[in-house]
């Protein structure tokens, strides 16, 4: 594999892929045997590779700059060919799942892959291919509407990112300047973002009914490929959430305010743990690269082997710039089983958890890639691949003093620790938000707001805007690219959380034993279910209120602790 840089792009033929995956689907249902199925199997999976890794390849270098009128243009062709070859897909789908060969693949494969080609089956289909194809189009809208945003703040031309920075400084005016600045901005482009949303939501209903569901609710749980659980079982986890979490982290706000010497805490305040400011990496981008590629060796010889091949192939962006796409991801180029980093360093300790957290899904999608045949089990569902990016946090902990100065590995630690617990708060606050969207009538801008507001007031007690209007009002919803892109998902790292958690504290105990549980989960990829994946690595279920419960007394416990050191 070359280096990122120099990876071609050659836009696929939409044409001649579904060619392909025709001859292979013909070569499929002509097949005499289970060997010559299996081949034609495979063959297809490889004409997914050849095309996805272009797709990817478009959307990463789309993504480094979203004014980049070439990739722009890519972007636009894979969200129209996309959901037309979703239909030939399912007809293969449909072929493997009721063929003649079926007991062979689930010996070989087990039977997970006839749950995922299923659940597919049922979700996917020529009758919504003109909403899946709008849903593209306006989901790229939204991010060229987020990423053009900007402002001037104290002489410097900030993003929404920027503008965060200035919310971390010493400084409680220029944080709450910052807040200002960054409301006004949501709030300049808050009719645009409250369109897009109402659109998304139009077409992701319209696509339910037409594929026959209930609700649309129904039908993302089993997109998402939620076999276990059901919506009304993850109402009970954020009641357990409730219970449990939402003590503990006002118990975490109040020792912040009480640290920064504040009668209030606010919104600007949050994001500052410590008066005189919070632990900030001392080194460049580079000097972080190098700093984690001497944690990945020493953590051990399968992240080390990873960590080479990432910084060999330059699988990286990582620094913010104007017109950059907001966030940070980890993505896959099929082809050549490499992952690739996303991100927007700031100059914060949330730059360390980029190299740790994002570094978790790489060296999944890494290992995973190496061990699992079919694609189709190189990935699990989101709640698994968030502890392995959760977990990677807690696995790299022994190094946090490679990424700080003297004596701040600690404190970052601390903050770490709280932040994990705390932000499980927020993580059930945006899937109410959306269960209560999709649960009934669609709301207007105004009862989106209210929807929020009431949520923010039960999950997070101690959130206040300083009398900002629109925050207040409830518009911060519109700050999580979630919501808009990725339906459903975010509970899933709140799942993760009480999961990679349990690794924390066992790692406490003992070291070795968790971090071979972690490996063997990793390299499990989604060859199992979400229940039998957990129970493989000796994981508790953190759909039981006990399990919520001990993991918030055994962190709390460990917070307890680290105050004392700092």
């Amino acid at each position: 594999m070359e280096k990122f840089q120099d990876l071609q792009y050659v836009r696929p033929s939409a044409e001649e892929t579904e060619a392909e995956l025709k001859q292979q689907l013909s070569a499929f249902r002509n097949a005499s045997s289970y060997e010559e199925a299996k081949e034609a199997f495979l063959k297809r999976q490889d004409v997914i590779a050849e095309f996805r890794t272009m797709q990817v390849l478009a959307s990463i270098r789309a993504n480094m700059n979203t004014g980049d009128p070439f990739y722009r243009a890519e972007e636009d062709f894979f969200n129209t060919a996309t959901p037309k070859l979703s239909v030939i897909l399912k007809e293969f789908n449909e072929a493997v799942a009721a063929g003649q060969f079926r007991s062979d693949f689930e010996k070989e494969y087990g039977s997970q892959l006839f749950k995922l080609l299923d659940a597919d089956i049922r979700t996917t289909g020529e009758a919504i291919i003109a909403e899946k194809i709008e849903e593209a189009k306006i989901s790229t809208d939204y991010m060229r509407t987020a990423a053009s945003c900007k402002t001037m703040f104290r002489g410097e031309e900030c993003n929404f990112y920027g503008l965060l920075k200035h919310m971390l400084s010493t400084d409680r005016e220029e944080r709450r300047a910052a807040m200002i600045a960054w409301a006004d901005l949501y709030e300049s482009a808050s009719k645009d973002l409250e369109d897009q949303y109402a659109k998304l939501c139009a077409l992701r209903r319209t696509e339910a009914e037409k594929l026959g569901f209930a609700s649309y609710i129904d039908m993302v749980y089993l997109s998402r490929h939620r076999f276990d659980y059901t919506a009304a079982d993850i109402e009970k986890f954020r009641d357990a959430v409730a219970k449990y979490v939402v003590p503990a982290a006002v118990k975490i706000r109040d020792a912040q305010r009480e640290r920064l010497g504040v009668e209030k805490l606010e919104y600007y305040d949050e994001s500052l743990l410590f008066p005189e400011g919070n632990s900030t990496p001392d080194k460049d981008t580079q000097g972080m690269i190098d700093a984690a590629q001497k944690m990945y060796r020493e953590l051990s010889p399968e992240t080390g082997e990873f960590f080479d091949f990432m910084v060999e192939h330059n699988l990286f962006d990582l620094e913010t710039r104007a017109g950059k796409h907001l966030g940070g991801y980890c993505t896959q180029l099929m082809k050549y089983k490499a992952p690739f980093i996303f991100s927007n360093f700031n100059g914060s300790s949330a730059d360390t958890e980029v190299l740790t957290h994002e570094a978790g899904h790489a060296f999944e999608g890494y290992v995973a890639s190496r061990v699992q045949e079919l694609m189709e089990y190189r990935h699990s569902t989101s709640e698994v691949n968030e502890i392995h990016s959760m977990g990677m946090e807690f696995f790299t902990d022994p190094w946090y003093g490679l990424f700080y100065p003297e004596g701040q590995g600690d404190r970052y630690r601390y903050e770490h620790l709280c932040k994990s617990l705390e932000v499980i708060t927020y993580l059930v606050s945006v899937d109410e938000f959306q269960h209560r969207v999709f649960e009934g009538e669609q709301p207007d801008a105004d009862g989106l707001r209210k929807i929020w507001k009431d949520i923010e007031e039960k999950y997070m007690p101690w959130r206040s805007y300083d009398g900002n209007e629109f925050l207040e009002s409830g518009g911060f919803w519109m700050q999580k690219q979630h919501i808009f892109l990725y339906p459903f998902y975010y509970v899933d790292y709140a799942l993760a959380a009480m999961c990679a958690l349990q690794f924390f504290l066992r790692m406490r105990k003992d070291r070795k034993e968790a971090w071979d549980s972690y490996l063997k989960l990793c390299r499990l990829g989604g060859s199992l279910g979400y229940f039998d994946l957990l129970a493989a690595v000796d994981l508790n279920n953190p759909f039981r209120e006990e399990t919520v419960r001990d993991v918030v007394e055994g962190v709390q416990e460990v917070i307890d602790e680290l105050k004392q050191t700092i």
